[in-house]
């Protein structure tokens, strides 16, 4: 079921050297964005390995625990930047909550009333939301700059919220 990804890892490792990238984010920075496969965070702003930390989830949302990470990123892993980056054409945007229920629950033939999948009627409104929930935690440090931005799936280009 994963051989694929196995041969490809032993292919990975004949050419893998650690490079002595620490643990901390080499230019300061985190980035909550979306799950989708369109997106490449690091070549979309610029980076390398070891500059940022990464935090994905469906719809780029600031979740308790992508809030968690951000906590332990900038009290301990040196980010004192915060983007939250959500997309163009994104399947969480345009759709409710009762939407997605029902879709799933029908797909996997079982009651998903009680499942919350952040859905996003106002994508602009919500990234809004997010950053406020990040400056609003008592547990980010009050001088990590916070900023947000939407990613165009079909030119590339990225506006600020």
């Amino acid at each position: 079921m994963f051989d694929d990804l196995l041969e490809a890892n032993r292919r990975y490792q004949e050419q893998f050297h650690d490079a002595g990238v620490a643990g901390k984010a080499a230019k300061g920075l985190a980035v909550v964005t979306c799950i989708d496969s369109r997106i490449d965070p690091l070549a979309m702003l610029g980076l390398q390995r070891g500059d940022a930390k990464i935090i994905r989830n469906a719809g780029a949302r600031v979740t308790p625990d992508a809030l968690r990470s951000l906590v332990l990123a900038t009290n301990l892993l040196g980010v004192q930047r915060v983007c939250v980056v959500q997309h163009t054409d994104c399947a969480m945007a345009g759709s409710t909550e009762d939407d997605f229920r029902a879709r799933i629950g029908t797909l996997r033939g079982v009651d998903a009333s009680g499942w919350e999948f952040l859905a996003m009627s106002d994508q602009l409104s919500t990234v809004r939301e997010d950053l406020a929930r990040i400056k609003a935690c008592p547990l980010v440090p009050p001088e990590v700059v916070v900023g947000g931005f939407i990613f165009d799936v079909r030119t590339g280009a990225l506006s600020p919220v």
